[in-house]
This record gives structure tokens, C-alpha cells and sequence, in this order.
């Protein structure tokens, strides 16, 4: 499937990136950099919040942007009301890189826009989490689907560590009953299903009526308009990406 075979090469690209910038050097740069913009804060506001995205492709639709540029596109997004930036970092699929994340802070820092920017990748180990903190994130994507409990408590806490707010994906309730036991604090639910690649708007519906207040809920992906986001805000959604 898909999905497998994004997160073997996600394996394979993280021991060479763990040779080229050790973790060591990688925490001398955060200790330098200035505090996190917060996720939830920006996300819990009166009715629904946008996370505009920078995606170059998709596995499921090909090119959609390869000549994209981060730095403008975060800056036209966060200037025309979103709340947040999320960015594609992973190269093979998604032809996203560590250079969209940095050129997007970096462009909305100078702008004066204080938004959150969120990586989104596939994250299956804490390096990631360095990566991220150290490329200017503020926020970073972790999938139920592609992560044991352990593991997941482990990225949450760490993440946490680092003024970094786990945005915490899940497209069916046995994922959403986990992180939920876990203590996830903003949960993202995914209405294209990673395995198959369909959409159904519907999965945002089921599943918004299982988490209770106090935890921000994200609706990921399917979402085509002003009719769509005015539909979440009807199931009481707080933000769409």
C-alpha cells in the first residue's frame, strides 16, 4: 500500500538525514531560536479557523505546484485571514523539503505575520521533532495510522518538550478512541482515507460527535469551498486544512 511505502522511505531518508545534522547539533540551534506561536490558540477562536497549505503534489493527484513558492504563498494565505501555515516537507511523494518550512517562517516573520506553521510529514521518530523545532515549526502532523501507542505518547510528549503542539491525525474511531486515551489536545480528522486515497466528508461528521470539549478538532482534506467550511462550522468543527 501507499502508505507503506511512504513511511519505508521515510526510514531510509532519516538515517542519512541523522548523519548530515546529529541531533546534538540540531538542539544547539533551538536553544537559540525564540518561543513557538501557539496552535491552540490561534485554532480556538470563534468559528472556523483556516490552515492553508503549501503542497507541491500529491500521490493521489500528482502535481498540483511544483513551482511553489513558500515564502509568498504563506504570506498571500496569512495576509487573506488564516489562521495557519501548514507545510509538506516529505521529498518523494509530496515533493515538499526542509527549504519550504524554513523560507515560510523566515517570509512570514518578516512580514510581521505571527502564525503558526505546521510540518506536516510523515513523523515515525523524535529526530523529526528536532528537524521540525529547528526549521522554524511550530506545530508538526502526527498520524494515528502509522504509529503504536507507544511510540505516539512518546512524539506527543516530546514534541510538547520542545514548544511544539501535536496536531494528531485519525480518520476512523478506533484511532480517534486512541489518541483521545492518550490525551491528545488537537485532533485532526482526516476524511481521505491514506490507504485507498478516497474522501468522504462524512468521516469529519461521525466522528466530530466522539470528542467532547476542550479538544480542538481539525477537518483534513475533501474540503472544496465556502459551502464546506460553512458545513463544519455546522458540526461545530473549529478549524479546516
Amino acid at each position: 500500500m501507499i502508505l507503506d511505502a511512504i513511511v519505508a522511505r521515510t526510514r531510509a531518508d532519516l538515517a542519512v538525514r541523522m548523519a548530515q545534522a546529529p541531533a546534538d547539533a540540531l538542539r544547539e540551534r533551538i536553544a537559540t531560536m525564540p518561543a513557538t506561536v501557539d496552535l491552540v490558540g490561534a485554532l480556538g477562536r470563534p468559528g472556523v479557523s483556516l490552515i492553508a497549505e503549501c503542497k507541491r503534489a500529491s500521490p493521489s493527484r500528482g502535481a498540483l505546484n511544483t513551482g511553489l513558492n513558500s515564502s509568498e504563498l504563506a504570506v498571500t494565505y496569512a495576509g487573506a485571514g488564516a489562521a495557519a501555515i501548514s507545510v509538506l516537507t516529505e521529498p518523494h511523494y509530496f515533493r515538499g523539503s526542509a527549504d519550504d518550512l524554513i523560507a515560510a517562517r523566515r517570509a512570514l516573520d518578516s512580514a510581521g505575520l505571527r502564525r503558526p506553521v505546521l510540518r506536516k510529514d510523515f513523523i515515525i521518530a523524535p529526530y523529526q521533532l528536532l528537524e521540525a523545532r529547528a526549521w522554524g515549526a511550530d506545530a508538526v502532523l502526527l498520524i494515528a495510522a502509522v504509529l503504536d501507542d507507544r511510540m505516539l505518547a512518546r512524539l506527543m510528549d516530546e514534541a510538547v518538550s520542545l514548544g511544539l503542539t501535536p496536531l494528531v491525525e485519525v480518520h476512523d474511531r478506533e484511532e480517534l478512541q486512541r489518541v483521545l486515551a492518550l490525551g491528545a489536545g488537537v485532533v485532526g480528522i482526516n476524511n481521505r482515507n491514506l490507504r485507498d486515497f478516497r474522501v468522504d466528508l462524512n468521516t469529519t461528521r461521525e466522528l466530530r460527535t466522539c470528542v467532547s470539549g476542550g479538544v480542538i478538532v481539525v477537518s483534513e482534506s475533501g474540503i472544496r469551498g465556502p459551502e464546506d467550511v460553512a458545513e463544519l462550522g455546522r458540526m461545530a468543527v473549529d478549524a479546516a486544512l
